[in-house]
């Protein structure tokens, strides 16, 4: 367990269940990748570097919800030109006895206009374009690696599970 968090691999017991389905977007523009960091909001001990996107709204189509997720955390205004992939991440969330489900839909895409600003008052704090080689580097969420997963071993459109 490390704050809070098991990974599990079966189920939750009596734990309350939650699930969370989400949309991300991958835009690589000259060798440098978009990525917004987590607000203390999310996790006020560390943030991490991410990608712009975020949960759907009910009823909400998740390509919409991706473009609506990246305008918000960045400014940006993108275009959807593919689907990487999709990601099921289950874990136990000690500290508030929730069995979380997530699912991670991860497009590609590139900037069509707006101008790079990061959210106020949202669950990222800031937006900016990091150079390939050093997102390494970053202390970063695990759907950055696994959405670069997706890009370096040509799974586009593939289901990644937990």
């Amino acid at each position: 367990m490390l704050g809070g968090l098991v990974r599990l691999a079966g189920g939750g017991g009596g734990a309350r269940k939650y699930q969370r389905i989400a949309a991300y977007v991958v835009c690589v523009q000259d060798e440098r990748l978009l990525l917004v960091r987590t607000g203390p909001s999310v996790a006020a001990d560390a943030a991490r570097w991410t990608l712009p996107g975020g949960g759907l709204d009910h009823g909400e189509q998740p390509e919409a919800g991706a473009v609506r997720e990246v305008e918000e955390e960045t400014g940006l205004d993108v275009e959807i030109t593919g689907l990487l992939g999709v990601d099921s991440i289950r874990e136990f969330w000690a500290d508030r006895n929730t069995d979380f489900h997530g699912l991670r839909i991860v497009y590609s895409g590139h900037v069509v206009g707006g101008e790079l600003r990061s959210e106020v008052g949202g669950t990222t704090d800031l937006a900016a374009w990091i150079p390939l080689t050093d997102v390494v580097d970053l202390y970063r969420l695990s759907l950055v690696d696994i959405a670069l997963g997706f890009i370096r071993t040509g799974t586009a459109g593939g289901v990644r599970g937990a």
